[in-house]
């Protein structure tokens, strides 16, 4: 459906067409909301480049060829780089923030690894992120204090740390639990670098050692853990084994609109 606001840049128009945004952005929660949730369902999360040995750069001309013109997906500091990028052509003040993710870590305190944004609306802050591969807020959350924010079946709220700052946390197994925490210290494009390239080149990193994909469906969730193509419905989960080769790509098209490059 194409873009009723013809005033925008056109690679702007070709982001918002990318995601499926067809409206006019006009500054709103509202439309912060669903470009967040927009994205989530047309982007993948997915570390293929990494697995494969291409090199990462977290240049916005670089992720918008490939996010954009190519319509790949990326991980954390390649999502939420350009998320940020295009947050900010369409006016909303956004800042880059450096997080430490929790869930399912197994040695904590965690190392800072992650990418976040803090995006203003209406004159309130906002939490935004587009770039975790398991189940987070599929909208943005408010940052306050204490507030519960259902998101469908999920529930989240935000609380504080003399230390680690703010922390994202979900509603599971009948407990608060830290999903990630930041701090709002401002952050430039080059202070990802260095995590970014651990995450590509570290022989511990988790993004190293089998693909990881998720997007999010009407349905629920499609992923991959390892080997095994998970798809998540109401009426329970699919998985199965693609074999290699066309099979495999075929799988990552269908389930993950992803058209990779032949090596």
């Amino acid at each position: 459906m194409p873009l009723a606001d013809e005033s925008l840049k056109p690679e702007v128009r070709a982001y918002l067409n990318r995601i499926g945004y067809a409206g006019v952005p006009d500054g709103s929660a509202e439309t912060l909301a669903e470009l967040q949730e927009r994205h989530l369902h047309a982007v993948p999360y997915e570390n293929l480049d990494i697995l494969r040995g291409v090199p990462l750069t977290l240049d916005i001309p670089h992720l918008y060829d490939k996010i954009v013109v190519r319509r790949r997906g990326g991980f954390c500091f390649e999502l939420n780089a350009l998320f940020g990028w295009l947050l900010r052509e369409l006016g909303y003040q956004t800042t880059d923030l450096f997080g430490r993710f929790w869930r399912d870590t197994p040695n904590l305190p965690p190392k800072r690894r992650h990418h976040v944004l803090r995006a203003y609306a209406g004159g309130k802050p906002y939490l935004c992120d587009v770039g975790v591969g398991g189940i987070v807020p599929r909208r943005p959350v408010l940052l306050a204090e204490g507030v519960e924010q259902p998101q469908g079946d999920e529930l989240y709220r935000m609380e504080r740390d003399a230390y680690f700052g703010w922390l994202l946390c979900e509603w599971r197994k009948e407990a608060w639990q830290r999903i990630y925490s930041f701090t709002e210290e401002p952050q430039l494009p080059i202070d990802f670098i260095t995590a970014s390239y651990w995450c590509e080149h570290a022989p511990e990193s988790i993004f190293r050692k089998a693909p990881m994909l998720a997007i999010r469906t009407k349905e629920g969730r499609n992923t991959v853990a390892g080997d095994e193509f998970r798809i998540f419905t109401p009426q329970g989960v699919d998985a199965f084994v693609p074999a290699q080769g066309e099979a495999y790509r075929e799988a990552l098209r269908r389930y993950f609109g992803i058209e990779l490059e032949r090596d």
